[in-house]
């Protein structure tokens, strides 16, 4: 997988900043994307040139096509090809799911904007100019299937993007490869700054006691799942992979020692 050429949005942090360190220590060249904060993106940058990768940061809002479409130019100018793109950049807003009076249209508008429109959208831009075997990996969520969130936008987006998945895998073969990879809870500061310390401590136990593996995810684990899909022999597209250490299928109650997480369980993957 030497030389060849990735496209992660959300890149500066969480699941897309794994995956782009990984690649690099591949010897891979990576397009990091990033919507507000230029720090921590050339922060990443940084840490992938270090580990042996060239890497470079763009600025854009997924949620727009024309700065989807500047993403997709920059990186055909500075590295003539484009071999692989991963939708990892994502959004929420943390309501109760029992609160249906707590979104608004405008809310729905905004969360399927980066999650939903935004993978289409980068899709579309990136298809065109990709190799022959490359592949499409979208960072979606066990949300999207179990109708349980941070929010009814939230989930209601990662359905959007799951069938979205198998629409755009039926409709760019055999060219491309299309997947999207399912986390369930994952560690980092999403959560935590979107439950707050407590409430994501609380959600964690609860997590863990539901699933099989009895532990959440790491950033890195779900990005393990993701270069697998983008691997240029890989025989899989159009498939939704679960990676939630067995907390959909959950233990029995008496061995659970707990009822199920409540609604805000279901993470958000990606970065905000």
């Amino acid at each position: 997988m030497t030389e060849r050429v990735t496209l992660i949005t959300g890149g500066s942090s969480g699941v897309g900043q794994a995956v782009a360190l990984q690649l690099a220590r591949q010897g891979q060249s990576v397009l990091i994307n990033f919507s507000r904060n230029r720090q921590p993106a050339e922060a990443v940058v940084a840490q992938c040139e270090a580990a042996g990768g060239q890497a470079m940061a763009v600025q854009g809002d997924v949620a727009s096509d024309a700065s989807c479409r500047e993403i997709v130019a920059a990186a055909m100018e500075r590295f003539g090809r484009i071999d692989g793109l991963v939708n990892s950049a994502g959004t929420t807003q943390f309501v109760p799911m029992h609160d249906l009076d707590g979104v608004q249209a405008e809310d729905f508008l905004r969360v399927y904007g980066v999650n939903a429109v935004g993978p289409f959208q980068m899709a579309r831009a990136a298809a065109p100019h990709m190799t022959q075997g490359g592949a499409i990996v979208n960072v979606s969520s066990i949300a999207g299937q179990t109708g349980s969130g941070s929010s009814f936008p939230y989930v209601m987006s990662k359905a959007a993007l799951n069938i979205m998945t198998v629409g755009l895998a039926r409709n760019l073969a055999p060219k491309l490869r299309v997947n999207a990879v399912l986390p369930g809870m994952i560690e980092g500061r999403w959560m935590r700054d979107g439950l707050g310390e407590e409430g994501y401590e609380r959600v964690k136990a609860q997590y863990s006691a539901t699933a099989l593996l009895g532990r959440i995810s790491t950033p890195e684990q779900i990005a393990s799942a993701v270069l697998w899909l983008l691997e240029p022999d890989c025989m899989v597209t159009g498939q939704q992979i679960v990676v939630d250490g067995g907390f959909m299928l959950g233990k029995p109650p008496s061995a659970a020692g707990a009822t199920p997480a409540s609604s805000a369980a279901a993470p958000a993957s990606g970065s905000a």
